[in-house]
């Protein structure tokens, strides 16, 4: 049995990775390790560790990392806390593979960590681009110290050769968010009203915003922009679901439970779980924000997507989605436009790039028959370019 560790830090991450560390779970010739991090396990965050047990999975180690600040400096001392955390699991644990997914912080943490240690990494979401926030550089940083490398499609499994990594190591597999969407028994309307305590009215806006890490402005000022924008549709269900922990997280969730605290239409969720966010997006008019979950999930419900900034820019998008500066008076454009007839009618019929479901089954596959005497050196792939 190869013990395949997979590491989460986040919610979002985690509702990603659900379906996959089922068929790990499964699966006769491998073992499942879950080791959980950052947002995690932090209260402020809502505790979403609590989520991960609930599914029934046994967590097999926790690394506590994140400070109670979310400056640079803070951020990175949380980084450091990871490393020390990760590499005493990691020597416990001894799995034959480390299991990693996208681009953040605490999990270019435990690249580092696997890496020192002399373990496999297979990355899931390399050679996607996110060119307003630092996690572009940790995505491609990961994508380095990694082994196997599952990619959502070809143009992204062609970035990952212009970093140099053998097309043998590359599996083209299609998004893990599709999976999920095609596994789950969605709620109805009625159950996922008494679920969140919600009732939906004619028009519905699921709304969640990130820091922008590298923007100029500052993510309180695109915050206000948005709340601005969303002020003028008093007529509307605004369903919130907080940031994750970032650069500049704080000050937006204080913006929204403000906002929320003045506006009877508003409610904010600090996790609505995974089952929770993509019933909800069955019965939403519009999903608003900057957050990968709009570009990679909601066209499969043909719902509109507004993106607002640079967050997402780079990666491969829908004709169901709007992008829009954060200014207030482009947002509420771009809102008018997604709530029109025709964008709707265009929206339904869009074809989500990310695929058609099957990624699980394929990266277990490729687990399965990895060799875990291939050598870890790597020889860098040159591309023949004039």
């Amino acid at each position: 049995m190869k013990k395949i560790c997979v590491v989460t830090g986040t919610r979002a991450e985690y509702g990603l990775l659900r379906q996959l560390m089922l068929a790990i779970k499964h699966s006769k010739e491998l073992e499942l390790q879950i080791l959980v991090t950052g947002s995690h396990l932090s209260p402020e965050f809502g505790l979403t560790a609590v989520e991960i047990e609930r599914d029934a999975f046994d967590i097999s180690k926790k690394v506590e990392m994140l400070l109670s600040s979310d400056t640079a400096i803070g951020l990175t001392k949380s980084m450091g806390l990871a490393l020390i955390g990760l590499a005493d699991a990691l020597h416990d644990l001894k799995p034959d593979i480390v299991l990693l997914l996208g681009d953040r912080y605490e999990i270019l943490a435990a690249a580092i960590a696997a890496s020192i240690a002399k373990i496999p990494i297979a990355h899931l979401h390399g050679g996607e681009s996110t060119q307003g926030a630092l996690d572009e550089g940790f995505r491609h940083s990961i994508t380095k110290l990694s082994q196997l490398h599952f990619v959502a499609m070809d143009e992204y499994a062609k970035r990952v050769r212009q970093l140099g990594e053998t097309p043998d190591s590359i599996y083209c597999v299609g998004g893990l968010g599709v999976d999920a969407i095609l596994q789950a028994s969605l709620l109805s309307k009625g159950e996922i009203e008494n679920a969140l305590g919600v009732s939906f009215s004619h028009r519905n806006f699921l709304i969640t915003f990130h820091p922008a890490t590298l923007d100029i402005a500052s993510a309180e000022m695109q915050m206000n922009a948005l709340l601005e924008a969303l002020a003028g549709y008093s007529d509307a269900n605004l369903l919130f679901t907080m940031p994750n922990a970032d650069n500049g997280s704080r000050g937006i969730m204080a913006l929204i439970k403000e906002f929320c605290s003045h506006n009877l239409n508003a409610q904010a969720f600090h996790s609505m779980g995974q089952l929770r966010y993509l019933s909800c997006l069955q019965f939403v008019d519009v999903v608003i924000g900057n957050s990968s979950s709009g570009i990679m999930e909601a066209p499969s419900f043909g719902v509109p997507t507004i993106n607002i900034g640079s967050r997402q820019d780079g990666r491969v998008k829908a004709s169901s989605i709007i992008d829009c500066d954060p200014l207030a008076c482009d947002i509420s454009a771009a809102i008018d436009l997604a709530l029109s007839k025709n964008f709707k009618a265009q929206a339904r019929n869009t074809k989500n790039p990310y695929g058609d479901g099957g990624a699980s089954n394929k990266i277990i596959q490729a687990l399965e028959r990895f060799d875990l005497k291939t050598p870890l050196n790597k020889i860098f792939h040159d591309l023949n370019i004039n």
